[in-house]
């Protein structure tokens, strides 16, 4: 019973610790609907600034006035932030600001190796705390119960400072209706910037305490924004409260579950993410989100199927490609065939987003699932390739439609998260079956056929899988179940008031793109010859976004343009630099400042453009009679 109960106080301890950074989300969220993916680096940023303070300045005033000043030196990089990138996006859809934030953690990332180094770095002991204490015989650390107490002496400043202050109602009346404050006359970009500024307090000062505890690496901020959104979402997004609630109960969990449950652990928080989602779409104490910023009025011009002469130049550019192995070298040609397969993931979700509206942070769970079932197909079935790859799609619609039967039940922010949390527990179970999967040792030897054995022949594969799959997408968004599909994105009351079921509509079309984007895993793990859990990680779902968002987020097939330039970028990055991540997070921000709408937004402009300076000017109107 007393280890019991120390175990407890330890997940006391790291729900203090998940909620000072969760509630610094949550607040941001709550007021410019900001998904501030870079969260994670803030924290990440102030647990190294901490560290640099607490070597030069010894003693407990030392060690607590460095906590203090590396919070404030995040809340100053926060509100620098916001008002020279964010501020500039309000306007734009809100997905575009997770794109800029994503741009903005791969900058921090390279940025702390630069400074600080790649190696782990131990922070010290906090002054006067680095015994234990006995509780009921078990020894605790001290540092734990200082963490212990404060989570709630957070949660009641903030609770203070939101419901005993000018600031706070203000705060609270932007959470509900941010035009009526701007309509009373309040000036929005100073409250926007200073609650990003305490948003990134919260985390840089979450980051900060845990030097005693843990090292400090350029990886946290990943590993953390994963936990912080889950608490966020578990408890409702823009819900203190239910921020605190859920890192109780994430925390808690985490320290139980390795215990009671070690095989599924690492799936457990996942399942009860997706579990309270589809009992309280909107979290525990979560209230229904404002309908999120439409794509820009350039983009929504009405789509239509390309007319004959651009269909001809399709046809003539795919002709040239396939060229390439003629004058390429196999390099080259590898590196064609694998943007080529992530174009046609990247196809996949576009088509998911722009035709249906729904935003998937988990596209990576299908992606994989066909890598591990053509994999599994071909290893322990002995199938050809196609076969295999048969195979693997089977098994990833197969995936989406289990999956999208739960997600089409919710919209929105909260979609996104449930996509998440499936996405998460299909990694789980890769990670951890490791008789079926080969856990983190993936599977290897997984190899095409003779026929397409060669760099060349597996080009022309890929080339023609892509070809097939966009033009399938294309024709699905413009058939009568495209144009159903179309309806409930724009006006789902309406499409339901004619007949047209949202949810199963939806449901249909995530099975289609979890086809699609299988098969673009199989072909994956033939090209590569092996499969890892990282297919279906959320690194893999978030370059899938990023591709999606660069290439036109309303546009029919922008997410192919935006693939071959994130892949090829990051490629050429790669073998130009150590720095490849500092300078293709500014390429992503630079792109989403000169390009709010995506290349295909950027093209459709210029193309209207044209049009509109190519069109006779209109006839003078008549003038009344003399």
């Amino acid at each position: 019973m007393s280890f019991v109960f120390a175990q407890f106080l330890t997940g006391l301890a790291g729900a203090s610790s998940l909620f000072l950074v969760a509630s610094g989300l949550s607040i941001v969220f709550g007021v410019s609907r900001i998904v501030n993916f870079a969260h994670g680096a803030f924290a990440m940023l102030g647990a190294y600034m901490a560290y640099s303070l607490t070597e030069r300045f010894a003693g407990p005033f030392g060690f607590w006035g460095s906590i203090v000043l590396a919070s404030l030196g995040t809340a100053a990089a926060g509100a620098l932030v916001e008002m020279t990138l964010l501020r500039r996006l309000y306007r734009a859809p809100e997905l575009f600001q997770l794109l800029a934030t994503f741009g903005l953690t791969l900058v921090v990332e390279d940025l702390v190796v630069v400074v600080w180094g790649p190696d782990d770095l131990l922070g010290p002991r906090a002054p006067g705390l680095a015994g234990a204490v006995r509780v009921f015989g078990e020894a605790v650390p001290s540092y734990d119960l200082l963490l212990i107490a404060f989570g709630p002496i957070a949660f009641g400043l903030l609770w203070l400072l939101f419901h005993r202050t000018r600031f706070g109602t203000l705060v609270r009346a932007a959470t509900q209706d941010r035009e009526m404050v701007a309509a009373l006359g309040v000036d929005q970009r100073w409250l926007f910037t200073a609650v990003f500024a305490l948003g990134a307090f919260m985390a840089g000062f979450g980051g900060a305490v845990q030097i005693p505890r843990d090292a400090v690496n350029h990886g946290i901020d990943l590993r953390l924004i994963v936990d912080v959104f889950v608490v966020v979402v578990i408890g409702g997004l823009g819900s203190v409260g239910g921020a605190f609630l859920a890192s109780i109960l994430v925390a808690e969990l985490d320290a139980f579950g390795i215990l009671v449950l070690p095989g599924v652990s690492l799936v457990l928080v996942f399942v009860v993410m997706a579990v309270v989602l589809v009992v309280r779409p909107f979290g525990l104490l979560g209230r229904p989100q404002a309908q999120a910023r439409a794509v820009p009025e350039p983009d929504r011009r009405p789509w239509a199927p390309l007319p004959p002469p651009a269909r001809f130049a399709v046809a003539i550019l795919v002709a040239t490609a396939a060229t390439l192995p003629s004058w390429a070298g196999d390099y080259l040609v590898t590196v064609a065939s694998e943007i080529l397969i992530v174009a046609l993931f990247a196809a996949s979700l576009q088509f998911l987003m722009s035709a249906g509206a729904m935003v998937s942070f988990g596209h990576a769970a299908y992606f994989g699932l066909g890598a591990y079932g053509a994999a599994l197909a071909a290893k322990h079935l002995g199938l050809p390739m196609l076969p295999a790859l048969g195979c693997g799609m089977a098994l990833a619609i197969a995936g989406a439609a289990l999956f999208g039967w739960f997600c089409v039940r919710l919209s929105g922010v909260y979609f996104a998260m449930l996509t998440l949390a499936f996405a998460q527990i299909a990694w789980s179970v890769a990670f951890q079956w490791t008789a079926v999967t080969g856990g983190d040792n993936g599977l290897l030897g997984v190899w095409p056929d003779g026929w397409a054995a060669t760099p060349r022949a597996f080009f022309w594969v890929c080339l023609a899988s892509t070809a097939a799959g966009v033009g399938l997408l294309r024709a699905a968004v413009f058939s009568p179940f495209g144009a159903g599909l179309r309806a409930v994105r724009d006006s789902a009351p309406r499409a339901e008031a004619l007949g047209l079921g949202r949810a199963p509509v939806q449901w249909a079309a995530f099975a289609l793109a979890g086809g699609v984007a299988g098969w673009a895993g199989g072909l994956f793990a033939f090209l590569k010859g092996s499969v890892f859990p990282d297919s279906l990680g959320i690194g893999t779902s978030v370059d899938g976004l990023v591709m999606v968002l660069l290439g036109g987020i309303g546009t029919v097939s922008g997410g192919v343009a935006g693939a071959a330039v994130y892949k090829a970028l990051s490629v050429w990055l790669v073998s130009q630099t150590d720095e490849s991540k500092l300078a293709l997070g500014l390429a992503i921000i630079g792109l989403v400042l000169l390009l709010p709408t995506g290349l295909g937004g950027a093209a459709g402009r210029f193309r209207g453009g044209l049009r509109s300076r190519a069109a006779p000017p209109p006839a003078p109107a008549a003038g009344p009679a003399r």
